[in-house]
């Protein structure tokens, strides 16, 4: 189905968005590059430290001069700095473990973006992840699927679009085989980005000793001594605050039991700092907040779906609650539910809901 009017393209200055641009262009669309300035002056190297800092808006310029299409870098340092590394920060402060992608499509991409979109005259949003929609109508909800390619599906990381904006964005690289189709394309075409590797970091830490030294930087106060127990309540060592672990960590615990130690938990209200065996991180009930139900309303009070609590992992069995107290029940145990972390539900390949793990 022909999308109407034209069509902004999100480029972060990777590859993937090049390759979007390149496809809508050449479909026939009158494409409208746009890049988020995001990068903040805290960073040691802006030039290169992630997707849409200033090295990303100077390739993503290139290709869209490239291209002969328009394109715009807007300005989203402040929303960027209030809403996804001030929330980064208070939520390791606060014992969780935040996935920053995910808030930034929530509050940047998907919202703030999208505006910026609807302002350029585009009715419809593309982006360079890889998943798919499936537009309804007035008796059927919009879907949000997986990727046709499995190994690099996101669908995971965009379970929060709601409705009215599944209406209004476009994944077209969702029907790739896979990421070495979309490098092909670009070499093909003799993208200036099409050998860029892909960002793996966390696009605003550019510190060497990675989120922890980030986190000693802006909230020295959160790293205050505190105890090391075991699941017992036995004191067994101590630690240099709770916002530097998370949920299954094992390394750089500091003791030794005679036996591998894992995180279980984590008090910050004790500054207490829980560890255990491997077999003590499994659980199957996984409390939720703030959930979407991403592909239309569920109908009663529960539902078998498959579910997965984070990016890389296979999804599992299990019956999704909904309600005051929505939950996941697995059918089996899983490994290290974490805090902050991010539970999204599957039935076949469409996104049913997904929300914060608390």
């Amino acid at each position: 189905m022909k999308r109407s009017g034209p069509i902004c393209v999100a480029m972060s200055g990777g590859v993937d968005s090049a390759v979007v641009a390149l496809l809508l262009k050449r479909r026939g669309y009158d494409v409208i590059g746009v890049t988020m300035q995001i990068w903040q002056e805290s960073q040691r190297d802006p030039r290169h430290s992630g997707c849409c800092s200033l090295g990303a808006v100077e390739d993503a310029r290139r290709v869209a001069r490239m291209l002969d299409i328009p394109h715009f870098t807007i300005n989203f340092k402040d929303q960027f700095r209030r809403t996804v590394i001030d929330e980064f920060i208070e939520e390791y402060g606060a014992g969780r473990t935040p996935n920053p992608c995910v808030t930034c499509n929530k509050k940047v991409k998907f919202e703030a973006l999208l505006d910026k979109a609807a302002e350029l005259g585009c009715p419809t949003l593309a982006t360079g992840h890889y998943a798919r929609t499936r537009l309804g109508d007035d008796d059927r909800p919009h879907r949000l699927m997986r990727a046709r390619g499995a190994e690099k599906d996101q669908s995971y990381v965009l379970y929060m679009i709601k409705q009215d904006q599944l209406a209004r964005v476009w994944f077209p690289l969702g029907e790739m085989p896979d990421k070495a189709e979309t490098r092909r394309l670009a070499w093909e075409a003799g993208l200036p980005v099409a050998g860029k590797p892909d960002s793996q970091e966390i696009c605003f830490v550019s510190e060497a000793g990675g989120y922890r030294e980030f986190l000693r930087k802006e909230r020295p106060d959160i790293f205050e001594e505190g105890e090391l127990v075991d699941t017992a309540g036995n004191l067994i060592g101590h630690h240099e605050g709770v916002a530097g672990f998370t949920v299954g960590q094992r390394r750089g615990l500091g003791v030794a039991k005679g036996q591998p130690l894992y995180v279980i938990a984590l008090q910050p209200n004790e500054n207490r700092v829980i560890v255990g065996s491997e077999e003590e991180l499994g659980q199957r009930e996984v409390h939720l907040e703030d959930v979407i139900q991403t592909s239309g309303a569920i109908p009663g009070s529960k539902l078998r779906v498959q579910a997965k609590i984070r990016y890389n992992m296979e999804a599992r069995r299990a019956t999704l609650f909904v309600g005051s107290e929505p939950k996941l029940v697995f059918d089996e145990p899983v490994r290290a539910i974490t805090p902050g972390q991010i539970a999204v539900a599957y039935r076949g390949a469409t996104v049913v809901a997904g929300g914060k793990i608390r």
